[in-house]
């Protein structure tokens, strides 16, 4: 039995499935490379039975080489971040308990002890893509496919584990939702060790025999100057991402901005996730693309579980209805159901949804309401069927004075003062009010910004119970490898 994933590759053929720093690559050679790949994986022997294989690629032609390598031989993929430092790498390879480590060249001499520290095969890209095919085995889309680990800001990162069910679902899912077609041609600048470039984009480009263009780093000039060739069809980002694309776009002349602006105008769709995007982002990219930012949800655990449709209204700051085949509800501390208007958790079912953390059966379990609905832990609000994520119930809804607020709509609010770039909102605890709502803020060249001064603008705009009680200007907020501003750490400001 072949993957679909791989079945559906030979129907390609000839049609470019990945161009990167070395050239084009139809999908007969992944096809060919791929194989390459898990014949070394093999080494002689039948089939890996799901021993993990953790790999550290850049993005390329090679990273999806090994990635459908590993799946073809029957093997669970663990993709290592390139950003990460040697004891996060060592960590996920002692976790994940890894048989096999794959490097690139670049990166072999960091791999290789660790590999050897756990008793692991090593093996280089061009070791493995140097290999003759062999006979694979049948894999069962029931079977383990997919290692992911999750941020570990609550805790030590978990491996969540994908089937290759899970990935189908979410793969043909996303293919009705978003329009995906073997004619689009999508730019990736994303890293491939998450859900967001490793599904949304990679996956879901080559699952419809369309072109995925990677970038090994995000650079907004380079980003543009192929949008300016009119050859892209599709963008998926982070917020971060597009706030750099407008500044790169308002430092440009005008006769290039008029390029630029008509690269966007003749994309199909762009998308942002990962992160809330503020609505500020939104309606400026809005003004200078022509497109409304299509906004959805997800995480590790469920891929995406809530998108704004392809066509018709996408709400500014709301992340839509659930997906076709996924169930969503909002619940209150207790479990019970909550009324349209009525904050409440995201949980979620549906086919997408992961299996479990790796050899960690209590946090699954108690990860699932009913043994049946994940539990989230963001709270939203639905208003006339479309959900408003007020932000993750441990790091986002402060208690104050009696009073549940959302960090989220606070930021909301102070990103419109003209002094403030950009911000973040955390609660701290307070023996007076429960938590003291403080506010971290960037603060736009040459600008300066006291508590003082912030409050009574924001009384005008706020209840006062919402009103930061602490603040600090920071020349940049802390964020992780996708940009995403890391609340934990932005609460340490005020320790």
């Amino acid at each position: 039995m072949e993957l679909p994933l791989v079945s559906r590759a030979r129907a390609h053929g000839d049609r470019t499935a990945v161009v990167d720093a070395g050239g084009a690559h139809t999908y007969a050679e992944l096809l060919d490379a791929s194989a390459r790949v898990a014949s070394a994986l093999l080494a002689g022997g039948g089939d890996l039975g799901e021993a993990r294989v953790c790999f550290l690629v850049p993005p390329s032609f090679e990273y999806a080489a090994v990635q459908w390598g590993v799946w073809r031989a029957g093997g669970i993929a663990v993709p290592l971040a390139v950003s990460h430092p040697p004891a996060e790498l060592e960590y996920a390879i002692g976790d994940a308990d890894a048989s096999i480590v794959i490097a690139h060249p670049h990166v072999a001499e960091t791999l290789r002890p660790l590999a050897q520290a756990h008793g692991a095969r090593f093996v280089t890209t061009d070791g493995a893509l140097a290999a003759s095919p062999s006979p694979l085995p049948a894999v069962d889309e029931g079977r383990r496919a997919m290692m992911l680990y999750t941020s570990g800001t609550t805790g030590r990162p978990k491996g969540v584990v994908w089937t290759h069910a899970n990935l189908r679902a979410q793969l043909e899912m996303l293919t009705g939702a978003w329009g995906w077609r073997a004619e689009d041609r999508t730019l990736l600048v994303l890293p491939l060790h998450h859900v967001h470039g490793i599904v949304n984009v990679l996956s879901c480009a080559l699952w419809n025999g369309a072109t995925c263009e990677v970038h090994a780093k995000f650079d907004a000039d380079a980003v543009w100057a192929r949008i300016e060739s009119r050859e892209l069809t599709v963008f998926m980002a982070v917020p971060t991402v597009y706030g750099r694309l407008i500044a790169a776009w308002e430092a440009a002349p005008e006769e290039r901005r008029e390029r630029m602006s008509s690269g966007c105008r003749e994309m199909r769709l762009m998308v942002s996730g990962s992160a809330a995007l503020p609505v500020s982002t939104l309606e400026r990219w809005r003004a200078i693309s022509g497109h409304t930012l299509l906004e959805r949800y997800g995480m590790t655990e469920i891929g995406m579980a809530l998108s704004n449709p392809l066509h018709g209204e996408r709400r500014p700051g709301s992340v839509g209805m659930p997906l076709p085949g996924v169930e969503v509800r909002l619940v209150d501390e207790e479990g019970g159901g909550v009324e349209a208007g009525t904050p409440g958790e995201i949980e979620v079912r549906g086919p997408g949804v992961f299996l479990e953390y790796w050899r960690r059966p209590q946090a699954t379990a108690e990860a699932f309401r009913d043994g049946r609905w994940f539990r989230t832990g963001d709270v939203a609000v639905v208003e006339g069927g479309y959900h408003r994520i007020l932000g993750r119930r441990s790091v986002d809804i402060i208690k104050t004075g009696g009073f549940k607020v959302s960090a989220l709509e606070i930021e909301e609010v102070l990103r419109t003062h003209p002094a403030v770039a950009e911000c973040a909102v955390v609660g701290v605890a307070d023996e007076e009010w429960g938590e003291r709502v403080c506010a971290a803020v960037e603060l736009r060249g040459g600008s300066a910004l006291t508590l003082d001064q912030l409050q009574p603008w924001a009384r005008e705009r706020l209840a006062p119970y919402k009103l930061p009680r602490a603040l600090v200007a920071v020349d940049a907020l802390p964020r992780n490898a996708m940009g995403k501003v890391t609340k934990p750490d932005v609460a340490k400001l005020f320790a």
